[in-house]
């Protein structure tokens, strides 16, 4: 009988009632979870009770309590993985069919991290879409992201991600796995779908989103152009939302 390699799967959340049940069922529908390791900025929406939902079907999971950054609550899961390959996944992504059977092919011996890209649920007209795949692979190769990255232990278990980065930690983690002569491998199969909150869309988040993007984008001269065009989506679909009827 093959053995079936399994892996623990680490999702941060903080009142993320909205968008977790459908994420966790693709999780457990597309991985082989050995431990789903749950850090929890101290929700006080239904979480927590999704959570345990999940634990009494399946019993493997854990829940770490963190009320510091990001970058914090990934060093924590860090230090209780026990596979071999373990997993991010955010708690507003839906991962695709067969996600780590996609994956399982690149994982070879020089490889340290697969990413799948990540598709915004929003979008629906194919040739933004596909501009929009190619955009976000080439960000990532500099910008790194946790959305549903596949990750070896051994290429992080020494890490200290700085306790203040509550965003560009995930920038940090591609920088130390490359730091350690690994691959980082981007792919548009896999891939993920990312449920962004309805607060995205305004369009005074919208800019203030932009914005934040923008202080990478200066230290990467190169990623301009694919910001911009980053933009552009964001303000218009904040535009639409703002001017949609409501029912």
């Amino acid at each position: 009988m093959t053995c079936v390699m399994k892996v623990d799967v680490v999702v941060l959340t903080k009142d993320s009632e909205k968008t977790l049940a459908q994420c966790l069922d693709s999780v457990y529908g597309n991985i082989p979870v050995n431990r789903l390791i749950v850090v929890d900025g101290y929700s006080t929406d239904q979480t927590l009770e999704i959570v345990k939902k999940f634990d009494k079907r399946f019993h493997n999971v854990v829940i770490l309590k963190e009320k510091g950054t990001r970058g914090r609550a990934r060093q924590r899961a860090i230090e209780v993985v026990t596979t071999e390959w373990f997993m991010f996944v955010d708690s507003d992504v839906v991962l695709c069919h067969n996600w780590f059977e996609k994956a399982k092919k690149l994982m070879k011996d020089r490889v340290g991290a697969i990413w799948g890209v990540e598709i915004w649920s929003v979008l629906k007209n194919m040739t933004v879409l596909k501009l929009f795949k190619r955009v976000t692979v080439k960000i990532f190769g500099k910008r790194g992201g946790t959305h549903d990255l596949l990750v070896r232990h051994t290429a992080v278990k020494d890490i200290h991600i700085p306790s203040n980065l509550h965003v560009y930690e995930d920038a940090y983690i591609k920088s130390w796995i490359d730091g350690k002569d690994l691959e980082v491998i981007s792919t548009y199969e896999p891939y993920c779908i990312h449920h962004r909150p309805a607060i995205v869309w305004t369009i005074k988040k919208s800019i203030s989103l932009i914005a934040n993007e923008l202080k990478f984008a200066v230290r990467c001269p190169q990623l301009m152009l694919s910001y911009a065009f980053y933009a552009i989506i964001v303000l218009y679909q904040s535009l639409i939302r703002s001017i949609k009827p409501k029912k």
